[in-house]
Protein backbone atom coordinates (compact mmCIF):
# COMPACT_ATOMS: atom_id res chain seq x y z
CA UNK A 1 0.00 0.00 0.00
CA UNK A 2 1.49 3.35 -1.10
CA UNK A 3 1.98 6.05 1.52
CA UNK A 4 -0.08 9.24 1.43
CA UNK A 5 2.06 12.38 1.22
CA UNK A 6 1.01 15.86 2.34
CA UNK A 7 2.93 19.09 2.73
CA UNK A 8 3.05 20.93 6.09
CA UNK A 9 4.97 24.09 5.54
CA UNK A 10 8.51 23.18 4.56
CA UNK A 11 8.25 19.72 6.09
CA UNK A 12 6.93 16.80 4.16
CA UNK A 13 4.97 14.43 6.31
CA UNK A 14 3.88 11.05 5.12
CA UNK A 15 0.62 9.78 6.47
CA UNK A 16 -0.01 6.12 6.42
CA UNK A 17 -3.28 4.40 6.94
CA UNK A 18 -3.93 2.45 10.11
CA UNK A 19 -3.02 -1.16 9.60
CA UNK A 20 -4.84 -3.80 11.56
CA UNK A 21 -3.15 -7.01 10.53
CA UNK A 22 0.15 -8.28 11.80
CA UNK A 23 1.53 -8.25 8.23
CA UNK A 24 0.63 -4.61 7.88
CA UNK A 25 2.47 -3.75 11.05
CA UNK A 26 5.62 -5.47 9.83
CA UNK A 27 5.45 -3.52 6.56
CA UNK A 28 5.01 -0.25 8.42
CA UNK A 29 8.03 -0.93 10.57
CA UNK A 30 10.11 -1.75 7.54
CA UNK A 31 9.16 1.54 5.87
CA UNK A 32 10.01 3.50 8.98
CA UNK A 33 13.45 1.90 9.15
CA UNK A 34 14.11 2.83 5.49
CA UNK A 35 13.64 6.58 6.00
CA UNK A 36 13.84 7.23 9.76
CA UNK A 37 15.37 10.69 9.37
CA UNK A 38 12.31 12.13 7.62
CA UNK A 39 9.63 10.68 9.85
CA UNK A 40 8.46 11.20 13.39
CA UNK A 41 9.12 7.86 15.21
CA UNK A 42 6.13 5.66 15.79
CA UNK A 43 5.99 5.39 19.60
CA UNK A 44 4.90 2.36 21.52
CA UNK A 45 4.36 0.32 18.43
CA UNK A 46 5.30 -2.79 20.33
CA UNK A 47 2.48 -2.06 22.81
CA UNK A 48 -0.05 -3.35 20.29
CA UNK A 49 -0.21 -7.03 21.21
CA UNK A 50 -0.81 -9.73 18.75
CA UNK A 51 -4.19 -11.33 19.22
CA UNK A 52 -3.88 -14.61 21.02
CA UNK A 53 -6.54 -17.22 21.62
CA UNK A 54 -7.96 -16.89 25.12
CA UNK A 55 -7.10 -19.71 27.44
CA UNK A 56 -10.13 -20.75 29.46
CA UNK A 57 -10.00 -20.64 33.29
CA UNK A 58 -6.50 -19.25 33.30
CA UNK A 59 -5.62 -15.61 33.48
CA UNK A 60 -2.81 -14.62 31.21
CA UNK A 61 0.23 -13.11 32.85
CA UNK A 62 0.53 -9.37 32.24
CA UNK A 63 2.94 -8.49 29.51
CA UNK A 64 6.00 -6.47 30.46
CA UNK A 65 5.99 -3.11 28.73
CA UNK A 66 9.38 -1.41 28.54
CA UNK A 67 9.30 2.33 28.98
CA UNK A 68 12.24 4.51 28.15
CA UNK A 69 13.46 6.71 30.98
CA UNK A 70 14.77 10.19 30.45
CA UNK A 71 18.49 9.89 31.04
CA UNK A 72 21.30 12.37 31.09
CA UNK A 73 23.93 12.12 28.28
CA UNK A 74 26.32 9.28 28.84
CA UNK A 75 23.96 7.25 31.02
CA UNK A 76 22.86 3.83 29.96
CA UNK A 77 19.23 3.51 29.02
CA UNK A 78 17.23 0.79 30.65
CA UNK A 79 13.66 -0.42 30.63
CA UNK A 80 11.18 -0.49 33.47
CA UNK A 81 8.23 -2.76 33.78
CA UNK A 82 4.94 -1.95 35.36
CA UNK A 83 4.83 -5.35 37.01
CA UNK A 84 8.46 -5.89 37.94
CA UNK A 85 10.80 -3.75 39.95
CA UNK A 86 14.54 -3.83 39.63
CA UNK A 87 16.14 -4.75 42.97
CA UNK A 88 17.97 -2.00 44.75
CA UNK A 89 21.70 -2.10 44.68
CA UNK A 90 23.10 -3.02 48.06
CA UNK A 91 25.75 -0.83 49.52
CA UNK A 92 29.18 -2.38 49.60
CA UNK A 93 31.25 -2.63 52.75
CA UNK A 94 33.36 0.23 51.43
CA UNK A 95 30.26 2.40 51.10
CA UNK A 96 29.20 1.56 54.66
CA UNK A 97 32.54 2.62 56.08
CA UNK A 98 32.31 5.95 57.94
CA UNK A 99 35.37 8.13 57.48
CA UNK A 100 36.89 10.25 60.22
CA UNK A 101 35.59 13.39 58.57
CA UNK A 102 31.98 12.18 58.70
CA UNK A 103 30.01 13.12 61.83
CA UNK A 104 26.81 11.25 62.72
CA UNK A 105 23.75 13.49 62.67
CA UNK A 106 22.66 14.85 66.02
CA UNK A 107 19.41 13.57 67.45
CA UNK A 108 16.81 16.26 67.32
CA UNK A 109 15.46 17.08 70.78
CA UNK A 110 11.72 16.94 71.15
CA UNK A 111 10.37 20.39 71.82
CA UNK A 112 8.58 20.78 75.13
CA UNK A 113 4.91 21.43 74.72
CA UNK A 114 3.68 24.61 76.34
CA UNK A 115 1.58 24.27 79.45
CA UNK A 116 -2.07 24.09 78.45
CA UNK A 117 -4.43 26.85 79.45
CA UNK A 118 -6.88 25.49 82.02
CA UNK A 119 -10.39 26.83 82.36
CA UNK A 120 -11.17 26.83 86.08
CA UNK A 121 -14.87 27.02 86.89
CA UNK A 122 -16.23 29.17 89.69
CA UNK A 123 -17.19 27.61 93.03
CA UNK A 124 -20.16 28.10 95.29
CA UNK A 125 -19.01 30.11 98.30
CA UNK A 126 -19.73 28.79 101.81
CA UNK A 127 -18.83 29.76 105.37
CA UNK A 128 -17.22 27.79 108.23
CA UNK A 129 -15.65 28.71 111.58
CA UNK A 130 -12.94 26.07 111.00
CA UNK A 131 -9.46 27.51 110.68
CA UNK A 132 -7.36 24.39 111.10
CA UNK A 133 -5.06 22.81 108.54
CA UNK A 134 -6.25 20.74 105.58
CA UNK A 135 -4.00 18.05 104.16
CA UNK A 136 -3.81 15.45 101.40
CA UNK A 137 -2.31 11.99 101.06
CA UNK A 138 0.80 10.65 99.37
CA UNK A 139 0.68 12.16 95.87
CA UNK A 140 0.72 15.59 94.25
CA UNK A 141 -1.11 15.40 90.92
CA UNK A 142 0.44 18.55 89.46
CA UNK A 143 3.99 17.39 90.10
CA UNK A 144 3.27 13.74 89.27
CA UNK A 145 2.04 14.58 85.76
CA UNK A 146 4.92 16.84 84.79
CA UNK A 147 6.26 16.40 81.24
CA UNK A 148 8.52 14.84 80.13
CA UNK A 149 7.77 11.78 82.24
CA UNK A 150 11.33 11.48 83.56
CA UNK A 151 10.89 14.86 85.28
CA UNK A 152 7.76 13.79 87.18
CA UNK A 153 7.97 14.27 90.96
CA UNK A 154 6.43 11.68 93.25
CA UNK A 155 7.50 9.76 96.34
CA UNK A 156 5.91 6.35 95.75
CA UNK A 157 8.07 4.58 93.17
CA UNK A 158 7.88 0.86 93.82
CA UNK A 159 8.49 -2.48 92.11
CA UNK A 160 7.82 -6.22 92.28
CA UNK A 161 9.82 -8.85 94.10
CA UNK A 162 10.82 -10.36 90.75
CA UNK A 163 12.49 -7.03 89.93
CA UNK A 164 14.42 -7.17 93.21
CA UNK A 165 15.66 -10.65 92.32
CA UNK A 166 16.73 -9.41 88.90
CA UNK A 167 18.27 -6.03 89.77
CA UNK A 168 19.38 -6.50 93.35
CA UNK A 169 18.62 -4.76 96.62
CA UNK A 170 20.78 -1.70 95.84
CA UNK A 171 18.54 -0.93 92.87
CA UNK A 172 15.46 -0.96 95.13
CA UNK A 173 17.16 1.19 97.73
CA UNK A 174 17.94 3.72 95.00
CA UNK A 175 14.18 3.96 94.31
CA UNK A 176 13.72 4.88 97.95
CA UNK A 177 16.39 7.55 97.70
CA UNK A 178 14.67 9.08 94.66
CA UNK A 179 11.35 9.07 96.52
CA UNK A 180 12.88 10.79 99.52
CA UNK A 181 14.56 13.44 97.37
CA UNK A 182 11.26 14.16 95.62
CA UNK A 183 9.61 14.60 99.02
CA UNK A 184 11.74 17.70 99.49
CA UNK A 185 10.31 19.18 96.28
CA UNK A 186 6.75 18.33 97.29
CA UNK A 187 7.17 20.10 100.64
CA UNK A 188 8.44 23.20 98.83
CA UNK A 189 5.40 23.13 96.51
CA UNK A 190 3.07 22.68 99.49
CA UNK A 191 4.58 25.65 101.29
CA UNK A 192 4.21 27.83 98.22
CA UNK A 193 0.53 26.81 98.01
CA UNK A 194 -0.29 27.15 101.75
CA UNK A 195 -0.72 23.40 102.36
CA UNK A 196 1.08 22.43 105.55
CA UNK A 197 -0.25 18.97 106.31
CA UNK A 198 0.55 15.81 104.32
CA UNK A 199 0.59 12.04 104.64
CA UNK A 200 3.80 10.35 103.47
CA UNK A 201 3.38 7.40 101.15
CA UNK A 202 3.97 4.00 102.75
CA UNK A 203 5.80 3.01 99.52
CA UNK A 204 8.54 5.59 99.93
CA UNK A 205 11.01 2.78 100.70
CA UNK A 206 9.74 -0.29 98.81
CA UNK A 207 9.82 -3.57 100.77
CA UNK A 208 11.79 -2.01 103.62
CA UNK A 209 9.81 -4.12 106.12
CA UNK A 210 9.87 -7.34 104.12
CA UNK A 211 11.01 -10.45 105.97
CA UNK A 212 13.48 -11.42 103.22
CA UNK A 213 14.20 -8.23 101.29
CA UNK A 214 13.87 -5.67 104.07
CA UNK A 215 16.66 -3.17 104.82
CA UNK A 216 17.63 -0.39 107.18
CA UNK A 217 17.13 3.26 106.26
CA UNK A 218 20.60 4.20 107.48
CA UNK A 219 21.82 4.58 103.88
CA UNK A 220 19.31 7.43 103.35
CA UNK A 221 19.67 9.06 106.78
CA UNK A 222 21.00 12.36 105.39
CA UNK A 223 18.08 12.90 103.00
CA UNK A 224 15.53 11.93 105.68
CA UNK A 225 17.10 14.46 108.04
CA UNK A 226 16.74 17.15 105.35
CA UNK A 227 13.04 16.30 104.96
CA UNK A 228 12.43 16.66 108.68
CA UNK A 229 14.39 19.89 108.92
CA UNK A 230 12.51 21.42 105.99
CA UNK A 231 9.12 20.40 107.40
CA UNK A 232 10.06 21.83 110.80
CA UNK A 233 11.26 25.11 109.29
CA UNK A 234 7.95 25.59 107.47
CA UNK A 235 5.77 24.22 110.27
CA UNK A 236 4.44 21.30 108.22
CA UNK A 237 2.93 18.17 109.75
CA UNK A 238 3.88 14.78 108.25
CA UNK A 239 2.07 11.55 109.15
CA UNK A 240 1.86 7.99 107.78
CA UNK A 241 -0.82 5.36 107.24
CA UNK A 242 0.55 1.78 106.97
CA UNK A 243 -1.35 -0.52 104.62
CA UNK A 244 -4.45 -2.62 105.21
CA UNK A 245 -2.37 -5.77 105.76
CA UNK A 246 -1.22 -4.35 109.11
CA UNK A 247 -3.41 -6.54 111.36
CA UNK A 248 -2.48 -6.50 115.04
CA UNK A 249 -5.51 -8.62 115.99
CA UNK A 250 -4.82 -11.46 113.57
CA UNK A 251 -4.79 -15.02 115.02
CA UNK A 252 -1.80 -15.85 112.80
CA UNK A 253 1.57 -15.15 114.34
CA UNK A 254 3.23 -14.53 110.94
CA UNK A 255 0.72 -11.78 110.13
CA UNK A 256 1.29 -10.10 113.50
CA UNK A 257 5.08 -10.24 113.06
CA UNK A 258 4.81 -8.72 109.57
CA UNK A 259 2.55 -6.00 110.97
CA UNK A 260 5.04 -5.13 113.69
CA UNK A 261 7.89 -4.94 111.13
CA UNK A 262 5.78 -2.57 109.02
CA UNK A 263 5.14 -0.30 111.99
CA UNK A 264 8.84 -0.38 112.92
CA UNK A 265 9.75 0.71 109.39
CA UNK A 266 7.39 3.69 109.53
CA UNK A 267 8.61 4.64 112.99
CA UNK A 268 12.24 4.50 111.81
CA UNK A 269 11.42 6.74 108.85
CA UNK A 270 9.76 9.37 111.07
CA UNK A 271 12.48 9.11 113.72
CA UNK A 272 15.25 9.68 111.16
CA UNK A 273 13.36 12.76 109.96
CA UNK A 274 13.33 14.09 113.50
CA UNK A 275 9.53 14.41 113.42
CA UNK A 276 7.97 15.12 116.82
CA UNK A 277 5.01 13.37 118.43
CA UNK A 278 2.57 14.88 115.90
CA UNK A 279 3.98 12.51 113.29
CA UNK A 280 1.57 9.66 114.03
CA UNK A 281 1.02 6.30 112.32
CA UNK A 282 -2.65 5.42 111.69
CA UNK A 283 -3.92 1.85 111.26
CA UNK A 284 -7.38 0.26 111.13
CA UNK A 285 -8.63 -2.26 113.63
CA UNK A 286 -8.33 -4.99 111.00
CA UNK A 287 -10.39 -8.13 110.60
CA UNK A 288 -12.77 -9.68 113.11
CA UNK A 289 -11.89 -13.29 112.19
CA UNK A 290 -15.32 -14.53 113.23
CA UNK A 291 -15.08 -13.17 116.76
CA UNK A 292 -14.75 -9.40 117.18
CA UNK A 293 -14.26 -9.59 120.96
CA UNK A 294 -11.39 -12.08 120.65
CA UNK A 295 -9.77 -10.03 117.91
CA UNK A 296 -9.92 -6.88 120.05
CA UNK A 297 -8.36 -8.77 122.97
CA UNK A 298 -5.45 -9.94 120.76
CA UNK A 299 -4.98 -6.39 119.47
CA UNK A 300 -4.78 -5.00 123.01
CA UNK A 301 -2.26 -7.67 124.00
CA UNK A 302 0.01 -6.89 121.04
CA UNK A 303 -0.12 -3.14 121.69
CA UNK A 304 0.64 -3.53 125.41
CA UNK A 305 3.28 -6.26 125.34
CA UNK A 306 4.77 -6.69 121.85
CA UNK A 307 5.09 -3.27 120.27
CA UNK A 308 8.39 -1.44 120.82
CA UNK A 309 8.02 1.78 122.81
CA UNK A 310 8.96 4.02 119.87
CA UNK A 311 6.25 2.35 117.77
CA UNK A 312 3.56 2.59 120.43
CA UNK A 313 4.39 6.27 120.95
CA UNK A 314 3.21 7.03 117.39
CA UNK A 315 0.34 4.53 117.06
CA UNK A 316 -3.20 5.76 116.31
CA UNK A 317 -6.29 3.67 115.54
CA UNK A 318 -8.99 4.54 112.98
CA UNK A 319 -12.58 3.34 112.56
CA UNK A 320 -13.37 1.61 109.27
CA UNK A 321 -16.45 1.10 107.10
CA UNK A 322 -16.82 -2.67 107.53
CA UNK A 323 -15.47 -4.15 110.77
CA UNK A 324 -14.84 -1.68 113.58
CA UNK A 325 -16.84 1.48 114.13
CA UNK A 326 -15.78 4.23 116.50
CA UNK A 327 -17.81 2.76 119.38
CA UNK A 328 -15.85 -0.51 119.04
CA UNK A 329 -12.46 1.20 119.28
CA UNK A 330 -13.01 4.02 121.77
CA UNK A 331 -12.86 1.73 124.86
CA UNK A 332 -9.56 0.23 123.68
CA UNK A 333 -8.14 3.67 122.87
CA UNK A 334 -9.21 5.09 126.23
CA UNK A 335 -7.76 2.14 128.17
CA UNK A 336 -4.41 2.10 126.33
CA UNK A 337 -4.15 5.88 125.78
CA UNK A 338 -3.98 5.26 122.01
CA UNK A 339 -5.59 8.17 120.12
CA UNK A 340 -8.48 7.58 117.73
CA UNK A 341 -8.74 9.18 114.30
CA UNK A 342 -12.40 9.48 113.39
CA UNK A 343 -13.13 9.01 109.69
CA UNK A 344 -16.40 10.77 108.79
CA UNK A 345 -16.90 8.75 105.61
CA UNK A 346 -16.42 5.44 107.41
CA UNK A 347 -18.64 6.64 110.22
CA UNK A 348 -21.42 7.27 107.72
CA UNK A 349 -21.17 3.74 106.28
CA UNK A 350 -20.57 2.01 109.65
CA UNK A 351 -22.16 4.27 112.27
CA UNK A 352 -21.88 3.96 116.03
CA UNK A 353 -25.41 3.60 117.49
CA UNK A 354 -26.18 6.27 120.08
CA UNK A 355 -22.86 8.05 119.47
CA UNK A 356 -23.03 10.97 116.99
CA UNK A 357 -19.85 12.26 115.28
CA UNK A 358 -19.67 15.31 117.57
CA UNK A 359 -19.51 13.09 120.67
CA UNK A 360 -16.91 10.82 119.04
CA UNK A 361 -14.74 13.80 118.11
CA UNK A 362 -14.91 15.13 121.69
CA UNK A 363 -13.77 11.82 123.22
CA UNK A 364 -11.13 11.16 120.53
CA UNK A 365 -9.58 14.61 120.77
CA UNK A 366 -9.36 14.30 124.55
CA UNK A 367 -7.01 11.33 124.16
CA UNK A 368 -4.90 13.34 121.71
CA UNK A 369 -4.58 16.19 124.19
CA UNK A 370 -3.74 13.83 127.03
CA UNK A 371 -0.84 12.53 124.97
CA UNK A 372 0.30 16.01 123.89
CA UNK A 373 -0.50 15.32 120.23
CA UNK A 374 -2.34 17.74 117.96
CA UNK A 375 -5.75 16.16 117.06
CA UNK A 376 -6.38 15.02 113.51
CA UNK A 377 -9.35 13.44 111.75
CA UNK A 378 -10.20 12.20 108.25
CA UNK A 379 -12.85 13.45 105.86
CA UNK A 380 -14.07 12.27 102.48
CA UNK A 381 -17.31 11.97 100.54
CA UNK A 382 -18.81 9.18 98.40
CA UNK A 383 -19.16 9.75 94.69
CA UNK A 384 -22.30 11.27 93.28
CA UNK A 385 -24.92 8.66 92.45
CA UNK A 386 -23.26 5.89 94.49
CA UNK A 387 -25.76 3.29 95.75
CA UNK A 388 -24.12 -0.05 96.54
CA UNK A 389 -21.70 -0.45 99.44
CA UNK A 390 -18.79 -0.87 97.02
CA UNK A 391 -19.71 2.35 95.23
CA UNK A 392 -20.23 4.22 98.48
CA UNK A 393 -16.83 3.15 99.81
CA UNK A 394 -15.00 4.84 96.94
CA UNK A 395 -13.78 8.37 97.64
CA UNK A 396 -15.01 11.20 95.46
CA UNK A 397 -12.59 13.24 93.39
CA UNK A 398 -13.22 16.32 95.53
CA UNK A 399 -15.24 17.30 98.58
CA UNK A 400 -17.89 19.99 98.32
CA UNK A 401 -18.44 20.66 102.04
CA UNK A 402 -16.68 20.55 105.39
CA UNK A 403 -18.29 18.75 108.34
CA UNK A 404 -19.91 20.92 110.97
CA UNK A 405 -18.56 21.36 114.48
CA UNK A 406 -14.85 21.04 113.66
CA UNK A 407 -12.56 22.30 116.44
CA UNK A 408 -10.27 25.11 115.38
CA UNK A 409 -7.10 23.42 116.65
CA UNK A 410 -7.60 20.22 114.66
CA UNK A 411 -5.97 19.02 111.42
CA UNK A 412 -8.26 17.48 108.80
CA UNK A 413 -6.95 15.02 106.22
CA UNK A 414 -8.95 15.28 102.97
CA UNK A 415 -8.99 11.80 101.45
CA UNK A 416 -10.02 12.53 97.88
CA UNK A 417 -8.80 11.31 94.49
CA UNK A 418 -7.73 14.75 93.32
CA UNK A 419 -5.27 15.05 96.24
CA UNK A 420 -3.95 18.61 96.50
CA UNK A 421 -6.62 19.87 94.08
CA UNK A 422 -9.29 18.75 96.57
CA UNK A 423 -7.62 20.90 99.25
CA UNK A 424 -7.33 23.91 96.95
CA UNK A 425 -10.97 23.42 95.98
CA UNK A 426 -12.05 23.72 99.63
CA UNK A 427 -9.73 26.71 100.06
CA UNK A 428 -11.66 28.48 97.30
CA UNK A 429 -15.10 27.48 98.61
CA UNK A 430 -14.48 28.61 102.20
CA UNK A 431 -11.79 31.28 101.61
CA UNK A 432 -9.47 29.44 103.99
CA UNK A 433 -6.17 30.38 102.30
CA UNK A 434 -4.97 32.30 99.24
CA UNK A 435 -4.82 30.16 96.10
CA UNK A 436 -2.36 30.45 93.21
CA UNK A 437 -4.42 30.24 90.04
CA UNK A 438 -1.61 28.55 88.07
CA UNK A 439 -1.72 25.65 90.53
CA UNK A 440 -5.40 24.90 89.86
CA UNK A 441 -6.69 22.16 87.58
CA UNK A 442 -10.30 21.76 86.44
CA UNK A 443 -12.37 18.85 87.81
CA UNK A 444 -13.59 16.09 85.54
CA UNK A 445 -16.88 16.79 83.81
CA UNK A 446 -18.53 13.51 84.76
CA UNK A 447 -17.29 11.64 87.82
CA UNK A 448 -17.59 7.88 87.46
CA UNK A 449 -18.81 5.64 90.28
CA UNK A 450 -16.18 3.01 89.46
CA UNK A 451 -13.25 2.68 91.84
CA UNK A 452 -10.65 2.32 89.05
CA UNK A 453 -8.73 -0.08 91.27
CA UNK A 454 -6.95 -3.27 90.30
CA UNK A 455 -9.24 -6.10 89.31
CA UNK A 456 -9.25 -9.33 91.21
CA UNK A 457 -6.79 -11.87 89.83
CA UNK A 458 -9.25 -14.62 90.68
CA UNK A 459 -11.93 -13.01 88.54
CA UNK A 460 -9.50 -12.48 85.68
CA UNK A 461 -8.46 -16.14 85.69
CA UNK A 462 -12.07 -17.31 85.75
CA UNK A 463 -12.85 -15.28 82.65
CA UNK A 464 -10.11 -16.90 80.59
Amino acid sequence: MAPITRSAGSVSVQERPILHSSTGIDEALALVMEDESDLTPLEDVDQVPEKQPRTPKKKAAPKKVPVEDDKRPGEERHSKSRNTRKPRKRATSQENTVTDSEVPPKKRKRACKPEPIYIIPDVEKKATPFRGRLGYACLNTVLRTRKPANEAIFCSRTCRIDTIKKNGIDWVKDLGRQNAEDMLKIIEWNEKNNIRFMRISSDMFPYASHETYGYSLEYCAAVLAQIGALAKRYGHRLTTHPGQFTQLGSPRGSVVRSSIRELEYHAEMLDRMGIDQDGVMIIHGGGVYGDKGAALARMKDVIKHKLPARVRARLVLENDELCYNAADLLPVCTELAVPLVFDYHHGMLNPSPGLPPSAIITQANEIFRRRGIRPKQHYSEPRAGAVSIMELRAHSDRCQTLPEGLPDDMDLMIEAKDKEQAVLHLYRIYDLCPVIHASLRPPVTHETKETKGRKSARKTRSQK
